[in-house]
């Protein structure tokens, strides 16, 4: 296994753009798994630190998801312990850019999104 940085347990703050995104890559926690795999291979217990809104049981089921969808890997390492890391795949992969593309359109939006978001919540309140 390679040594890579840490992912930082602020990398999805609750300001992210990407929980405004009208439209889903894969599940509700699929595109935030894409990013965090985006340098390379990481294990569930690193998953969990930038994805610590995630319970442990949904990360696992949509880690399986994007598995059965060709989008990642799982990888059992049978070291002195067995350790699993999960890797985007070649399609996977190709997901960065649509996703980057997304992402930046939220940034660009945001203020828009959110104000139609509170207009139709005081809409719905009163």
């Amino acid at each position: 296994m390679t040594h890579r940085q840490p992912l930082p347990a602020d990398l999805f703050d609750e300001l992210c753009p990407s929980s405004l995104l009208p439209f889903r890559f894969g599940d509700k926690w699929a595109a935030l798994i894409i990013r965090c795999l985006e340098d390379g291979p990481r294990r569930f217990s690193e998953l969990r630190v930038p994805l610590h809104r995630v319970t442990p049981k949904v990360l696992t089921q949509s880690l399986r998801g994007l598995e059965r969808s060709g989008l990642v890997s799982r990888t059992v390492h049978d070291a002195p312990r067995p350790k699993v890391e999960y890797a985007l795949t070649p399609l996977g992969r190709s997901m960065l850019e649509p996703l980057e593309a997304a992402c930046a359109w939220a940034a660009e939006h945001w203020d828009e999104l959110l104000d139609a978001q509170e207009r139709h919540t005081a809409s719905r309140v009163s």
